[in-house]
């Protein structure tokens, strides 16, 4: 199986605009720029994984997806996220691959042995494979194999939405579970769970 990994990155200085009560501009920009090298650095690890596509607008997240090896698509016009996503799989599938793996790029728990075990559950196509948020409510990772078995739905209530789309295509549908992929940093809450699971004896609160 060749499989590509997609990761969608909204410009780092506009992004994680949620956390502006606990977080300066700098310091958003920051994270978001740390857990993009931790989800490039991840997904370079993955043998299973024969290339990654950065998804942006953003120069400065190009520039760094291409000094970790990654091939990268600039988006143009309106920012919208499915719309981006579902030409970048275009891409893949004109390279041949016979899967592709959505990743977002705020997921600064996963290892590489967690994606590699999302991974396990590719075989057997047709197949789609979702790991929802901690909430259940939307989607954190999506393996498609073969690639463009849906449409891509990312947004509010997307795990749902994603999971009714694959059962609709009659193929193998598996909800992957793992802790790591869970959870995204997007409110104060999630930070707080973030530095308390880095380390365990720093405060466990996040003031609002």
């Amino acid at each position: 199986m060749t499989l590509w990994a997609i990761v969608p990155v909204k410009p780092l200085r506009r992004s994680k605009s949620r956390l502006s009560k606990v977080l300066n501009r700098d310091a958003r920009a920051e994270l978001s720029r740390d857990m993009l090298i931790h989800t490039l650095s991840v997904l370079g690890e993955v043998p299973g994984i024969s290339r990654t596509l950065v998804v942006s607008r953003d120069s400065q997240a190009l520039a760094l997806a291409r000094d970790y090896g990654a091939r990268t698509v600039t988006e143009h016009g309106a920012p919208e996220l499915n719309p981006a996503l579902s030409r970048a799989t275009q891409v893949a599938r004109g390279y041949g691959v016979s899967a592709v793996l959505v990743l977002p790029a705020d997921l600064p728990l996963i290892q590489h042995e967690d994606v590699e075990a999302l991974l396990a559950h590719a075989s057997d196509p047709p197949v789609i494979v979702i790991a929802p948020d901690r909430h259940h409510s939307g989607t954190n990772a999506l393996l498609s194999s073969p690639p463009g078995l849906i449409d891509y739905e990312f947004g509010p209530d997307s795990f749902q939405h994603h999971l009714e789309r694959a059962e609709a295509t009659g193929a193998r549908v598996v909800i992957c579970n793992l802790p790591s992929f869970s959870l995204d940093v997007d409110l104060p809450e999630d930070l707080a769970i973030l530095k308390a699971q880095l380390d365990p004896h720093a405060s466990e609160s996040v003031e609002d």
